[in-house]
């Protein structure tokens, strides 16, 4: 049996000032139509990318199936200089290749030193800055990231979850993109912030029963379209051809909520990974039961959970 499918909400010519007093609060997925991107639009074809964004070393997944698996590595990482990623990636069929000439290409860009610098376009490619705007939705001194993800024709992108809200701008390209939301999280078979179910059109229900009940909200991104995505919900993205996207995120906690290390914005929060290690000290604790006292202790533990943290409302 699938799960229930909705469609996500489209607004057209939305201010500012609406987005956040009545849409942002609901904390749903949105695609947001009409917004001032600039030229980026019209301007960021393959060759002008190749001219303009330069010969910068990027280190990009190359995957020899289209269902990419973040859990068990399915792809492998190269460099390449980005004029050639361009040109690559907008290939169906390659007469350079790593591993096959169908394989494909990802791009998620990073920071100078990945290690302690988030990305951001404006600093990696400035040459492509004054190309595009970003939908001043939310404060400056908010702002966390902005990432360049390209995509081969026909890639999938594994099912994860971030920790802070942002906007996938579709700059060029068209994508389909379905999400989930947090309060499904129990049906995704999570490994860390990723699902294990990879076929989400066609799952292994003998394998991952539950995924059924999770409810799927669809969408399908043409150049210039703006996804909301709020931190938490889960999404997975299809590149129906050659694109180029920009992700915006940015921070809607205050700064000490989020680990000073994250660098990619996908770390959970720093009082959600305590809760975390105290839960499994706790599962180790009750260990030292026999098995029978075990099963009834962490039901408990369970029961006692959902009637103090978890929200009443369910909806």
């Amino acid at each position: 049996m699938a799960g229930q499918r909705i469609s996500v909400l489209r607004l057209e010519g939305v201010s500012q000032e609406h987005f956040m007093q009545h849409l942002y609060p609901q904390r749903k997925p949105l695609v947001l139509e009409g917004i001032d991107l600039g030229a980026c639009t019209s301007k960021w074809t393959v060759d002008y990318l190749s001219q303009v964004g330069g010969k910068k070393e990027v280190k990009i997944h190359v995957a020899a199936v289209a269902q990419m698996d973040f859990i068990s590595k399915n792809f492998v990482y190269r460099t390449l200089p980005f004029d050639k990623l361009i040109q690559r990636a907008a290939e169906e069929k390659h007469k350079e290749f790593f591993m096959s000439e169908n394989e494909k290409y990802y791009l998620r860009s990073l920071g100078e030193d990945p290690r302690k610098d988030v990305a951001d376009i404006r600093k990696q490619f400035p040459l492509l800055e004054g190309d595009i705007k970003f939908p001043k939705f939310f404060k400056e001194e908010q702002f966390f990231s902005s990432v360049f993800r390209i995509s081969s024709p026909g890639l999938q992108l594994w099912t994860h979850y971030d920790v802070m809200d942002n906007f996938l701008i579709q700059v060029t390209g068209k994508k389909r993109v379905v999400l989930f939301s947090p309060r499904d999280a129990q049906y995704l078979y999570l490994s860390g912030t990723k699902s294990e179910v990879l076929n989400i059109d066609n799952p292994d229900l003998a394998k991952y029963p539950l995924f059924s009940k999770a409810r799927r909200y669809e969408c399908s991104l043409k150049a210039g379209d703006v996804l909301f995505i709020p931190a938490l919900w889960f999404h997975n993205v299809i590149s129906e051809e050659f694109g180029v996207g920009v992700n915006v995120f940015w921070k809607h906690l205050p700064s000490e909520c989020y680990d000073k290390t994250d660098t990619y914005g996908n770390k959970d929060p720093t009082a959600a990974s305590r809760a975390a290690q105290i839960l499994d000290r706790a599962i180790k604790t009750l260990a030292e039961l026999p098995e029978e006292y075990q099963d009834f202790y962490a039901r408990r533990m369970v029961l006692h959970i959902q009637d103090k943290a978890y929200s009443k409302n369910f909806e």
